[in-house]
């Protein structure tokens, strides 16, 4: 209702199930599309060699904003090809306009004490 707004989007799907989306502060447009990070982070974590994903907006050479991965591997073992595969994947699954324009291996993702990712850190080191 109208008197408790936690700031979190869901939809509800055909059969009246819920299915979350993700904070409002954390999705962004692109393209004039709505992306959830959560949805495109899901996707990302399927490949077996991510252990974990966070997506923000970056703005292109033209100031639009673009999805951006940040990823932690497994095996710590970047390359081009992975960035590729992993770009791919989201492509196969979900809409093409929520895969990442760009993908930055990390070591660790910032999280609160509470184990929040911490985007806000991740939109200033851009």
């Amino acid at each position: 209702g109208d008197w408790f707004n936690t700031g979190d989007q869901f939809y509800q799907d055909d059969e009246g199930y819920f299915w979350y989306q993700g904070r409002r502060n954390d999705m962004f447009k692109t393209g004039g599309m709505w992306v959830s990070p959560v949805e495109v982070e899901g996707v990302l974590l399927d490949h077996s060699l991510v252990s974990e994903a966070a997506m923000t907006g970056a703005p292109d050479e033209s100031g639009l904003e673009k999805p951006m991965a940040f990823v932690v591997l497994k095996n710590g073992e970047e390359s081009s090809d992975l960035k590729k595969e992993l770009t791919a994947l989201v492509r196969d699954r979900i809409a093409h306009y929520k895969a990442p324009h760009w993908i930055r291996f990390v070591n660790e993702l910032p999280r609160t004490a509470t184990g929040k990712i911490r985007r806000y850190q991740l939109k200033a080191s851009i």
